[in-house]
């Protein structure tokens, strides 16, 4: 090479990009991961505010604030009342309680459906083994299909 000349020769130029290309190979997979733990939190998130508002309409029901008949178990009838509100029978000007502001999305559900129906509902009467829907909703699971980078499957958390 002579004095004057400046620059990379082909060498260094594919050695560089090999090394960038290798770099990148060993981020993807930390990224892909990253992601899939955000997710994953979210649905923590969610679970923990559905399953908290569930039990808040149960204490307020237990308490009197909700009318329920003598053959209910005073958990919420579905997902949507949470939001909706439902009458305080102890307020004398006819108060409304809420427990939540809008039903949380799960991540790994199609986002197509309706977020009502990104969620299994457990009743009362069923069975934690083996959840089915009823008359009320006493918990709420995944219905996301593969597990958690814990090994536990969605469904079970």
């Amino acid at each position: 090479m002579s004095q004057g000349s400046r620059g990379f020769s082909l060498i260094e130029m594919v050695i560089t990009m090999a090394l960038v290309a290798l770099i990148a190979s060993m981020a993807l997979p930390m990224t892909e991961t990253v992601i899939r733990r955000g997710h994953e939190q979210e649905l923590r998130t969610a679970l923990y505010q559905l399953r908290d508002a569930i039990d808040a309409y149960k204490m307020a029901a237990t308490a009197g604030h909700i009318q329920t008949a003598a053959n209910e178990s005073g958990y919420p009838p579905s997902l949507q009342i949470l939001v909706e509100g439902v009458r305080d029978v102890r307020d004398v000007k006819g108060g409304k309680i809420y427990f939540l502001r809008r039903i949380p999305r799960d991540p790994f559900a199609d986002q197509q459906r309706q977020v009502t129906e990104h969620w299994g509902l457990r009743a009362y009467d069923s069975p934690a083994e083996d959840p089915r829907s009823g008359d009320d909703v006493f918990d709420v699971y995944s219905l996301a299909r593969g597990q958690g980078l814990n090994g536990v499957p969605y469904r079970a958390w």
